[in-house]
């Protein structure tokens, strides 16, 4: 496991859209059918993170309280399955269940996706406005595995409220750090 920031992409840029497959119900969907009324948070996972099995939890509460305030949660998965089978669509599909995700859960088979984001890592996250431009791309929290500090999604939690309540979010913004995204 090498660990990896993210990269930071530069805010106010526009949400690329995609069209892929959620692997709950085997149905393609696109982030144009997918996106919130107030703004929507495009999380790149996967299953097997250390990083993103410690948060996955948190995950789902953040999930549940902010679709009721507008903001679509989606979560994309493009490891490589070849050398991460793990990672794969059918493993996705049982995955989401067991872990009761409120949110899609599509699969990255080109990697195309990850790339038009610039995804580096396990988890990564990317929070847009109701216009599909990015307002947040930092960390969960300061929590990481082993590190003792408790799991409370402050930071995304202090953007997504932003956005909600028409406030400025902070651009002083920390790189999510976890698991490098599995390349072909």
């Amino acid at each position: 496991m090498a660990l990896t920031p993210s990269n930071m992409l530069p805010l106010g840029t526009k949400a690329p859209n995609f069209n892929l497959v959620d692997t709950k119900d085997n149905i393609r969907k696109s982030l144009t059918e997918l996106k919130g009324a107030n703004g929507t948070l495009v999380m790149f996972i996967c299953n097997h993170c250390p990083f993103v099995i410690h948060v996955k939890e948190a995950l789902v509460k953040l999930a549940n309280d902010y679709f009721i305030k507008g903001i679509s949660c989606i979560a994309i998965s493009s490891n490589d399955v070849e050398n991460y089978p793990q990672d794969g669509p059918e493993l996705m599909k049982t995955h989401a269940e067991a872990n009761n995700y409120p949110f899609p859960y599509l699969y990255d088979e080109t990697q195309d996706v990850a790339k038009a984001y610039d995804a580096a890592c396990t988890p990564d996250f990317f929070l847009f406005n109701n216009n599909l431009e990015l307002i947040y791309t930092g960390q969960l929290d300061d929590s990481r595995p082993g590190n003792g500090i408790p799991v409370t999604g402050k930071d995304l939690r202090a953007a997504m409220d932003a956005l909600v309540e028409n406030n400025p979010v902070n651009t002083n913004q920390k790189p999510s750090m976890g698991c490098n995204i599995k390349w072909k």
